[in-house]
C-alpha cells in the first residue's frame, strides 16, 4: 500500500486542475486548492509514518 501512497496527492491534484479546466477558473485562482491537497496529503503521510513507528513494524 504505501507503494503507492505516492500517488493520493497526483491523482487529487489531477483532479482539482480538471475541475479548474472545466470551469474556466484561472490556475492561479486555484492555487489554494493545490496547497490544501498537498497539506493534506502531508498529513496523511504523517499520520502513516507516525503508526509505523508506533507499531515499530520491524
Amino acid at each position: 500500500m504505501f507503494r503507492i501512497l505516492f500517488l493520493l496527492p497526483l491523482i487529487l491534484c489531477f483532479g482539482w486542475y480538471y475541475f479548474l479546466r472545466v470551469n474556466n477558473v484561472p490556475i492561479k485562482q486555484g492555487k489554494r486548492g493545490f496547497i490544501y491537497i498537498l497539506l493534506f496529503s502531508a498529513l496523511i503521510l504523517g499520520f502513516f509514518v507516525l503508526m509505523m513507528h508506533v507499531t515499530n513494524p520491524a
